[in-house]
């Protein structure tokens, strides 16, 4: 939850078109444009974040630049997928 206190006031540039586009959006009607634009800010960051662990996993399994013979993640994990149980649906 966003508290009033906990926040700071940032200036941010849109050329007209976007922030019209914006502005008309049902959901940043009800919500309002700030409300909006801190989710959008959140999201990008979750979704840069979770790009940054997959380079790093990647990268830790030898995925990024090892030579093609070198075993990776999916010779790691190769014949696991029969190993479990997996519900009815």
């Amino acid at each position: 939850m966003w508290h009033a206190l906990d926040m700071k006031p940032v200036q941010v540039t849109f050329d007209d078109a976007l922030l019209d586009r914006l502005d008309r959006h049902p959901t940043v009607r009800a919500r309002g444009r700030s409300a909006v634009l801190r989710e959008a800010a959140a999201e990008y960051l979750r979704k840069k974040d979770a790009e940054e662990i997959d380079r790093r996993y990647r990268a830790g399994y030898g995925d990024g630049g090892a030579a093609p013979d070198a075993p990776g993640i999916d010779d790691e994990l190769d014949g696991w997928a029969a190993e479990g149980a997996w519900p009815e649906i």
